[in-house]
Formats: C-alpha cells, structure tokens, sequence
C-alpha cells in the first residue's frame, strides 16, 4: 500500500472514529452534546465525504487534493476542540449561550436570558478521563492525527 492510500485510508478512519464514539458517548452513554460539540463533528463528517470521494479517484491530482480537505477539515475539529476545552477549563469566554455568562439589569431580563440558555453547558464537560474532557480528547486525537496524515501524504 502507497503512503498516499494510507493517508487516505486514515483520513476516512480516524474521523469516523471519532464520530463512531460521539455517537456512542451520545446515544449509549447519555451524554448529550452541547452546541460546541456539534460544531466539532461538522468538519469530521466533511472529512468521512471527502475521504470517500477520494477512493475511486486517482492519486494526482484530485484524489490528493480530496484528501488534503480531509486532513484540513479534521484539523478544524482540533483547533475547535481546543477552543472548547478551553472554554471548560476556563481559560478562555465561550462565544455562545450555553458558555456565557448570565447578566441582567432586572429579573424579567435574567429570566429570559436564563430561558433561552441551553440545557447543556458549553463550559461544564460531561465527562473528564485524568482531568481531560471530550473536547480535550478530540482535540489530541484530531491534531496529532491530522499531523500524521500529513506526513504519510506529503511522502511517496
């Protein structure tokens, strides 16, 4: 096998990996996904298409182009999972309602506000596994996968 069909084998297994254990913390373990967390699995299903569509194509030019989307759609997921795992340590303000903080001048405005806030927290992780969130988790695995794909796709 070409190092180019292992970076596109790769490029379709490790999202859907990814995905297959979102899904399953989702519908098996209870957890539910707050709206970051489905901000991070729209670039892995990208890459699952992309990488799909790379398979009956040769591999120069389009195939390498259709993986080279993959690698950067996944790595998008990382730089997204870094940015939320960073909003549930706290070292950073989220940029949605479910990660803002509730403020009002009256009680009727800090009732709408806590209203329209998602049952889910942005900013409050679900489930920690040595101190490291889903997000956390999906960041590693995104980028030092994405990582490893390019090296398998930049050589021949």
């Amino acid at each position: 096998m070409t190092r180019f069909a292992q970076a596109r084998l790769a490029a379709l297994l490790l999202p859907a990996a990814l995905m297959i254990g979102a899904l399953g913390s989702q519908y098996i373990g209870g957890l539910f996904p707050c709206e970051m967390c489905h901000w991070q699995r729209w670039p892995h299903e990208a890459a699952i298409a992309l990488a799909l569509f790379a398979f009956p194509l040769p591999e120069r030019p389009w195939g390498r182009i259709l993986v080279a989307l993959a690698i950067v759609a996944i790595l998008i997921s990382g730089a997204i999972g870094v940015f939320h795992a960073g909003v549930e340590y706290r070292w950073w303000q989220g940029i949605t309602r479910c990660a803002a903080p509730v403020s009002g001048t009256s009680s009727a405005d800090l009732l709408a506000q806590i209203m329209a806030t998602p049952m889910i927290q942005c900013n409050v992780p679900q489930w920690t596994l040595f101190g490291i969130s889903l997000a956390g988790f999906n960041a590693i695995f995104s980028i030092l996968g994405g990582l490893g794909i390019i090296a398998l796709w930049s050589r021949k």
